[in-house]
């Protein structure tokens, strides 16, 4: 009962001292701890006094009728042209006039798709045709098929199929797929097996913003009260039933989190709690610090304080339901009103209906469930080919991209492939790079490689295409089916079509061993392989090879992928290379946008932007929209939107008048001309910061935070008197004689000041976007950062492999906590940020006080450290070995500095030069001088003995403009 009133104050947000009652300062509560199911001998003992009391619940539990829910799938009814429509289906519920029209609209497609029907094709079309019918599932292919070509109408964008459902015709027939299965030899049975009957599965991609259009189209043809969507239940896991008892029951918020960091991940508290054999052989195979991090948790829970009542609750709670959700893409779809199929309620977030069955419980209880997926791939596809269409009136249809693209195959070939879809790891990139593609089979079969397990056969495959390894076939008839892989079995379609080969087997007991064999059914496997060496033996091929062949199966075949997937899922990524091939600037554009909400994913793709050769450039008030776009010298603009306390309203009507009125003059003219009441103070102040306002020629962004004597600032001066103007404008007076009087307003004056400093400029812009863009703070540091051995992505490695190594590293310190623990010594943490990592640092002890004075907000530190491995653990620690500010460094660290000189430019004005230049910077430095002949191949070093020099960076920077080279240290 306890357990209960805490979870009803974790449900509220509660804590347990608050008294039960009504009204502010109460909490809700159950009135006695008797709100529990008693045992039998508890009841009995209660009613003794009423003994039948006991009997007579038996006798209603008795009386009560099991009811099953597990049915057949209920459809709901598609409307079909009369023409196609049988009498007879009235009578008996057939579902002749579904395939009568299903048949119809096939070969209309088919017809579109191939032109002239050969007999294969025709064949292949009959026997699909004939298992939907004999399945009793033409009416979802007719949905499936009916919702998506209102999609494609609504102008959403469709995905090309996913999973198993790319293999048959007539879903390709339907434009329910794009993807050609007779082409790249997909599989119908892997899809629908005639001899398994079981419910057609399609999942759809629709492109995220659509994919809410395909749901209200979906909504309004079938009725509201016909359509749902899934609960999800989400229960306590072993970490947060800690965190959430905790807080109800008030133990402090540093204890709670060092008692949840005690159990391992992946271990439940009833693993560690529990004398079952089971649990106790998933403690003991557990690394040992992992078993002592448990050894405290066991000990902990055995005290008598409220840290051992937190674990000892939370075990009790832990697996009760915390909340409920609604699942990512399902949606059922009745025959009739929901309600009389399953209990349902509503959606926190909309006015939809949602089933109280989970997923797994619906699809058991017979209802139609269809997986609307969004992708935002298609989106981002979708988006630069509106791009495409606004820069250059090309209209690019996806779809039909020729898949023998030079350009692409070569984007592929040098691995360049961040920002496309399931080929941007770097793992992938160093396999493209050797692998080398030249045809869109090669793509696929990566595509099923890459992933845990087949991985392992990435490097034969590569050096088979490249002729470096001998293809070879266990026997001559395989090679009609493994050729395409080089002689590897890299997907489960192979292994099907091979078993109807080799041993003619039929499609559907090839799919009944693609099946086992993925899930590793022994029993089904001893009953199928003496039938396969049997039945190969008799068409004449070697017994020994094929007892090969089948263990070589079994070992693969539970890695072996869909190759109808992995066909789906290459052509989406062959798309989006072509477009980063073929209109680099537009894609990135788009790639940006599609991950505007992710700030440190901005950054990434603007750096490889950079890499490309691509100019990046802030937001503007002229040039940016509400997304990231490209400008007309080919540069990717930022977009307004993505600047924070910018609206997307206010950015649409700033946009929106530009379109109508032409570019903005200079701040009045935007005040002037801006709807103020949407574009307030906030989304002006925020664009100025982000450097929107720079095209102004007048004004610089520290002008427009200067304040008055008033204590108001320009910006808000400005847009006061554009407020005047607007208000003028709209309530135009009309004088005696009948003209038009409008009054005159002076703009204010714009005041005098200075700019913003480099760092002050940065912070302010990082402020607003959340990175830095017209220059890093680091810049100016390009000379000390030569000194850095490593920068901050190195704590994103494992550490264990760097372990001894002194590693040097730099950056400005973003974040700084100076606390005290619990024993009385102080420590800190803090932020050191370089130009693509942050990392949080912890220093304590004797560290702590020797480096304390550098540990200030917006100091660019030096750091040296050492990576030591803790003698109690397993674990890395950093031992801190020197701090130094970056502006030291070249005092500090820089003992020689060597200029090199050709032999042919050792002439009197080249010396003069430099003697003026050295002489200028006198200090304690070495100097030395490297001359060389390349004719000859010859080098001389020469030491300074009189001149000695102090390194700065304006002595580098003129040496750098002069183009004198030169190496420090």
């Amino acid at each position: 009962a306890n357990a209960h009133d805490i979870l009803l104050c974790v449900k509220d947000g509660e804590k347990q001292t608050t008294p039960i009652g009504k009204g502010r300062g109460y909490r809700y509560g159950l009135p006695n701890e008797e709100y529990y199911f008693k045992s039998t001998n508890d009841m009995k003992k209660i009613f003794a006094d009423i003994p039948e009391a006991i009997s007579n619940v038996q006798e209603i539990v008795d009386k009560v009728e099991i009811f099953s829910l597990a049915r057949e799938v209920l459809l709901p009814a598609f409307d079909i042209p009369k023409e196609f429509q049988s009498s007879e289906d009235a009578i008996d519920a057939g579902k002749r006039g579904e395939n009568n029209y299903l048949r119809h609209l096939t070969y209309q497609g088919a017809k579109k798709r191939y032109g002239e029907l050969s007999e294969s094709i025709i064949e292949r079309i009959d026997f699909e045709l004939e298992v939907i019918k004999k399945t009793g599932y033409p009416g979802y292919f007719l949905i499936v098929e009916d919702f998506i070509r209102e999609a494609r109408n609504m102008d959403v964008a469709v995905g090309p199929g996913r999973g198993s459902a790319a293999g048959s015709v007539v879903a390709y027939c339907l434009w329910i797929t794009n993807i050609d299965p007779i082409k790249y030899d997909l599989l119908f049975e892997r899809f629908l097996n005639p001899e398994r009957v079981s419910m057609p599965d399609i999942d759809i991609d629709f492109d995220d913003e659509g994919r809410s259009k395909v749901l209200d189209y979906v909504i309004k043809k079938y009725g509201a009260n016909q359509v749902a969507q899934i609960i999800t239940y989400g229960t306590m896991a072993a970490k947060s039933s800690i965190r959430d008892t905790a807080r109800v029951l008030d133990l402090p918020l540093f204890e709670a989190d060092r008692i949840a960091k005690l159990i391992p991940n992946i271990i439940k508290l009833q693993h560690i709690f529990s004398d079952d054999e089971k649990n106790k052989a998933k403690i003991d195979g557990l690394r040992a610090e992992d078993k002592l991090m448990i050894e405290e948790l066991v000990l902990l829970s055995k005290g008598n304080n409220l840290a051992s009542e937190t674990v000892n609750k939370a075990c009790i709670l832990e697996g009760s339901m915390r909340n409920t959700g609604t699942h990512a893409c399902g949606v059922i779809i009745t025959p009739g009103d929901i309600t009389n199929y399953v209990p349902v309620t509503l959606a926190k977030d909309s006015d939809m209906y949602v089933t109280q069955f989970d997923n797994s419980v619906v699809e058991s209880a017979g209802l139609l469930k269809m997986d609307f997926l969004g992708l935002k791939t298609l989106t981002l596809i979708k988006d630069t080919v509106k791009i495409v269409k606004a820069r250059h009136a090309v209209e690019l249809d996806p779809e039909n991209f020729p898949l023998d693209d030079e350009k692409t195959y070569e984007l592929f070939q040098k691995g360049e492939t961040i920002g496309i879809f399931q080929y941007e790891s770097l793992g992938m990139q160093k396999h493209m790079r050797a692998l080398k593609p030249t045809v869109f089979g090669d793509l696929i079969a990566m595509n099923a490689l890459y992933r845990p397990g087949p991985m392992e056969y990435i490097p034969s495959f590569i050096h088979r295409k490249h002729g470096t390894e001998v293809i070879e076939y266990d026997l001559p008839a395989m090679e009609e089916y493994l050729a395409e892989t080089y002689g590897i079995t890299v997907y489960q379609e192979q292994v099907m079509l091979l078993s109807q080969k080799l041993a003619n087997f039929s499609k559907g007991e090839a799919d009944v061993l693609r099946k086992a064999m993925g899930k590793k059914q022994v029993s089904v496997l001893d009953k199928m392989k003496p039938k396969f060496i049997e039945q190969a033996s008799e068409n004449g091929h070697d017994a020994i090879k094929l007892e090969k062949i089948w263990k070589d199966w079994e070992a693969f075949a539970m890695y072996a992928f869909n190759k109808s997937h992995s066909t789906c899922y290459a052509m989406i990524a062959y798309q989006t290379a072509y477009l980063k091939a073929h209109y680099p600037a537009e894609y990135m554009a788009s790639v940006l946008s599609n991950n505007m909400s992710d700030i440190k994913q901005v950054s990434f793709f603007m750096e490889e932007c950079r890499r490309m050769g691509l100019e990046v450039l802030g937001p503007d008030i002229n040039e940016s929209y509400l997304k990231f776009s490209v400008n007309k010298k080919g540069a990717v603009r930022f977009g307004m939107a993505a600047v924070k306390g910018v609206g997307a309203h206010a950015v649409k009507s700033i946009i929106d008048e530009r379109k109508e009125n032409g570019n903005y003059s200079s701040i009045f003219d935007l005040a002037k001309r801006a709807d103020l009441r949407v574009a307030n103070k906030r989304s002006f102040e925020s664009l100025a910061k982000a450097g929107a306002f720079d095209s102004f020629s007048d004004t610089h962004r520290a002008q427009y935070f200067a304040i008055d004597e008033k204590g108001i600032t320009f910006l808000e001066r400005a847009m006061k008197f554009g407020s005047k103007f607007q208000e003028n404008k709209n309530s135009t007076q009309v004088s005696l004689f009948g003209e038009t009087s409008t009054i005159q307003f002076a703009e204010p004056e714009i005041p005098n000041c200075e700019t913003w400093g480099t760092m002050e400029l940065l912070s302010q812009e990082k402020e607003v976007i959340g990175i830095y863009i017209s220059a890093h703070p680091l810049d100016d540091f390009k000379n000390e950062l030569v000194f850095c051995n490593t920068n901050l992505s190195i704590f994103k490695e494992d550490l264990k492999t760097h372990t001894g190594k002194n590693i040097s590293f730099a950056g400005i310190i973003t974040d700084v906590q100076h606390r005290v623990a619990k024993t009385g010594n102080p420590w800190a943490s803090f932020i050191l940020e370089d130009y693509n990592e942050s990392y949080e640092f912890r220093i304590f002890k004797e560290d702590y006080l020797k480096f304390k004075h550098f540990l200030s907000l917006k100091n660019f530190l030096f750091i040296r450290t050492t990576f030591k491995k803790n003698f109690y653990n397993d674990e890395i620690s950093i031992n801190f070995i020197d701090f130094k500010l970056l502006t030291d460094i070249l005092d500090n660290c820089c003992e020689k500095l060597t200029i090199q000189i050709p032999l042919e430019e050792i002439k009197e004005d080249t010396i003069l030069n430099l003697e003026t230049i050295l002489k200028n910077n006198p200090g304690k430095t070495s100097l030395k001088f490297t001359i060389w002949d390349e004719n000859e191949k010859i080098e001389v070093n020469l030491p300074s003995r009189n001149t000695k020099i102090t390194i700065s960076n304006a002595l580098l920077t003129i040496l750098q403009k002069q183009q004198i080279n030169y190496k420090l240290n």
